[in-house]
């Protein structure tokens, strides 16, 4: 059985694991990255599926701006063990993060994706045609949802970073998460 839940400080480990299997080292180029880069998730929106102990998806949203003065989060990345994929561990995250982010009140979410596979979520590059990211992308993959109507009205700009910025690690953290780390690697043994 797949449990969803917050994401915790010692689920770290794994979740960098998992991402460095699912999207291999390339994921640090992406321009993306530049908007998450040196920030926290937005409060309350990390999620990680569970199972057996092991962490097997993944997925967080990040405070953003949809140009100046336009508040919003980005999703990503989102992952999910390839031994685990085709079993809507995915679509489950993402309705998760979807409502939550409703929940905190946020107006929009905007990702770089597959328009295919978001759509089903609310995507679309429709309201995206004014906006831009600090870097290279395939325009058709900047993709929106409204949360609240006309949350994205007339957006227009660059896309920014406008989160927490992470701060160093306690130890305790950090034993946490070499704790957790181990005690899987025993597990998948």
């Amino acid at each position: 059985m797949v449990t969803i839940r917050n994401e915790m400080p010692f689920d770290i480990g794994a979740r960098e694991h998992l991402l460095d299997r699912v999207w291999g080292p390339s994921r640090f180029q992406k321009t993306a990255e530049r908007l998450r880069e040196g920030r926290e998730p937005s409060a309350g929106l990390s999620f990680v599926a569970e199972r057996g102990g092991a962490i097997v998806g993944t997925v967080r949203l990040w405070d953003i701006c949809a140009g100046p003065g336009r508040p919003a989060v980005l999703l990503g990345p989102l992952a999910v063990d390839e031994s685990q994929r085709c079993r809507g561990i995915g679509g489950v995250l993402m309705r998760r993060a979807m409502t939550a982010a409703r929940r905190r009140k946020h107006g929009a979410v905007l990702l770089v994706g597959d328009a295919a596979y978001y759509g089903r979520f609310g995507f679309s590059a429709e309201r995206t045609g004014a906006l831009w990211l600090p870097g290279p992308y395939e325009r058709d993959r900047l993709l929106a949802c409204e949360l609240a109507p006309d949350a994205l009205e007339g957006a227009r700009g660059l896309i920014g970073a406008t989160g927490r910025l992470t701060p160093a690690p306690s130890l305790d953290v950090l034993v946490a998460g070499l704790i957790r780390d181990a005690a899987s690697a025993r597990h998948a043994a």
